[in-house]
């Protein structure tokens, strides 16, 4: 019987609950498939940006870059 993953998103979801549980609802809202990183200021976001990366990093979990979108405006 070959081994198969069981519930991959509600594990995946659980993992990245884990690794940022100090932005969420802060400076990030995470969700299945997305993640978003916000801040009132160009300043603010570019240091959330780098907390991010550097929690993606840590963890080694890796984006595809051609999902990634930065810089986008909410007005």
């Amino acid at each position: 019987m070959p081994f198969r993953l069981k519930n991959t998103g509600a594990t995946y979801q659980k993992l990245v609950n884990k690794i940022f549980k100090e932005q969420i609802c802060k400076t990030m809202k995470v969700y299945v498939n997305d993640m978003l990183v916000k801040a009132p200021s160009w300043a603010n976001h570019i240091k959330n940006l780098a907390e991010a990366f550097k929690l993606l990093r840590e963890y080694h979990m890796k984006l595809n870059p051609n999902k990634c979108t930065f810089g986008v405006s909410s007005s």
